[in-house]
C-alpha cells in the first residue's frame, strides 16, 4: 500500500530519536564521542558545517556508508539542514543494521542559529570544483585533500628528464607552488625526453620554459625560478620554504648535497634515477627510512660512470620514473598510502619487469645516523662535470642522478 510522505516521517521518527544542538553539542564533549554524518550535499557541505562532521551526502549514504563507519554498533549523530533529510538517512542506517543512531533536530541551521561552533574548509572557485572533479570523488583525496594540495609547496630540482613530468603532473594536480632549481638552457637534444621545453624554446632558460609550460596548464600553480647552481652556500635558502623535495638532478655533487640538505632540513626527499633502459624511484625521509649516504657514503671516483649523453637514455624512461616521483609526492603532501620510504620500485623497460627493493638506514650513517660527523654541506665539485644530461649508474650498482 502507497504510504504519504507524512507516513513515511512518523514511521522514521518511530525508529530514529532525535536530539536537540544542544545534546549532540553534550555528546560530542565526551571523551568517546559520536561518529557525525552531515547528509547534506556537498553544496551545502562546503558553505559550513558542525566541526568533525563527516561528509556522507544522502544519494550516496547507501553504497559508501560502510566504508565510513565499519561498526555497525558505532554511535551515529546524523544531520541536514533542518533535520528531514538526516530522519530518512537514519531510518535507511538501521535498515542497514546500524544500532545506534540519532537525528539531530533543526539540523544545521538550528545549530548555527544557537552560536554553536561552525567550521568552513577551503571555498573552491567555480572553475577549480570542475577542474578537480575527479580527486573530489576520491575519499582519499576528497575537497579537504584538494586543499592540501593547492597549499602544498614542492621543490624540483632540475627541469630535464625527470623534472619535467613530475612537475607537469603536480601541476595538474593542483600543487599550489612549485619551485624549480635549474640554470641550464633548452638544448635540441633535451627534447626526446624533456617534456616541459618546446622547440621554438631552444635557448631559452629551462626554468623560464617550465613556468610557461606549468602556467598555461594551470594557472592555479605559482612557479617560482631559481635559476642558479644548487650549492653549499644556497641549498638551504632554497629548500626551506618547501614542503617535499623532488630530486631530478644530474650529477653526483648535486645528487649529495640535496640529500644532505634535506636530512638536516627535516625533508622529504623523492629520489629518482634512470641509465639506459633502467630506471628506480624511492623516498629518502629519516628517521623513518635511510637517506642516501645510507646507501652510497661517499661519491664513486671522477670518471667510474658514465653519463647518459655517453650512454643514451630510451625517451620515456624518465617519464616512467618522473611521474612515480610525482606519485609519490602527492602521497606524502596527502598522508594518504604506503610511501616508498625504505623501499625502491626498479624498472627495466627492456624486459618490462618492475621489482621493489627493501632499503635499510644506516645507523652509522654520517649524515642521518645516530651520532652524525657531517654538519655542514659539502660541496663535492671534484667528482662529476656539472654540464650534459645524467650521471647515472645502473640500479643494482648504485643509484646515481636522473635528467
Amino acid at each position: 500500500m502507497a504510504k504519504t510522505y507524512k507516513q513515511i516521517m512518523e514511521e522514521a521518527r518511530q525508529v530514529v530519536p532525535e536530539a536537540s544542538p544542544d545534546e549532540v553539542k553534550s555528546k560530542l564533549d565526551r571523551s568517546t564521542p559520536p561518529m557525525l554524518l552531515d547528509v547534506r550535499e556537498k553544496e551545502e557541505f562546503r558553505q559550513g558545517y558542525v566541526p568533525g562532521a563527516v561528509s556522507l551526502p544522502r544519494g550516496f549514504l547507501e553504497m559508501r556508508v560502510e566504508d565510513a563507519v565499519p561498526d555497525k554498533n558505532t554511535p551515529i549523530v546524523a544531520y541536514c539542514a533542518g533535520g528531514t533529510r538526516s530522519l530518512l538517512a537514519g531510518r535507511i542506517l538501521k535498515e542497514l543494521g546500524y544500532t545506534n543512531v540519532t537525528s539531530m533536530r533543526g539540523g544545521f541551521t538550528a545549530w548555527k542559529n544557537q552560536g554553536l561552533p561552525v567550521a568552513a574548509d577551503r571555498q573552491f572557485t567555480a572553475e577549480q570544483q570542475i577542474r578537480y572533479s575527479r580527486h573530489f570523488l576520491l575519499p582519499e583525496v576528497g575537497e579537504a585533500g584538494q586543499a592540501k594540495l593547492l597549499d602544498a609547496k614542492v621543490l624540483c630540482i632540475g627541469a630535464g628528464g625527470l623534472g619535467s613530468p613530475a612537475a607537469f603532473y603536480l601541476a595538474a594536480a593542483g600543487v599550489g607552488t612549485i619551485g624549480i632549481v635549474d640554470m641550464d638552457v633548452v638544448d635540441l637534444s633535451n627534447l626526446q625526453r624533456q617534456i616541459l621545453h618546446t622547440n621554438d624554446r631552444i635557448g631559452m632558460l629551462k626554468t623560464e620554459s617550465a613556468r610557461m609550460t606549468l602556467q598555461a596548464l594551470n594557472p592555479d600553480v605559482k612557479v617560482l625560478e631559481f635559476r642558479e647552481r644548487l650549492s653549499s652556500e644556497n641549498a638551504f635558502r632554497i629548500f626551506e620554504p618547501f614542503d617535499v623535495i623532488v630530486n631530478g638532478c644530474d650529477n653526483f655533487p648535486t645528487r649529495y648535497l640535496a640529500n644532505d640538505a634535506a636530512v638536516m632540513l627535516h625533508k622529504p626527499l623523492v629520489d629518482g634515477a634512470i641509465w639506459q633502459f633502467e630506471g628506480q624511484a624511492t623516498v629518502f625521509n629519516p628517521p623513518a627510512g635511510p637517506c642516501y649516504r645510507c646507501l652510497f657514503p661517499e661519491p664513486p671516483p671522477p670518471g667510474s660512470t658514465p653519463s647518459c649523453a655517453e650512454a643514451g637514455v630510451l625517451g620515456v624512461l624518465p617519464g616512467l620514473v618522473g611521474c612515480v616521483q610525482a606519485l609519490e609526492t602527492i602521497k606524502l603532501i596527502l598522508g594518504k598510502g604506503k610511501t616508498l620510504v625504505g623501499r625502491m620500485m626498479h624498472f627495466d623497460t627492456l624486459t618490462g619487469d618492475v621489482r621493489t627493493l627493501r632499503l635499510r638506514r644506516d645507523p652509522k650513517c654520517a649524515v642521518c645516523g645516530e651520532h652524525p660527523t657531517i654538519r655542514e654541506l659539502i660541496d663535492y665539485e671534484m667528482f662529476c662535470g656539472l654540464g650534459g644530461d645524467a650521471t647515472s649508474e645502473t640500479p643494482e650498482a648504485a643509484a646515481s642522478s636522473a635528467a
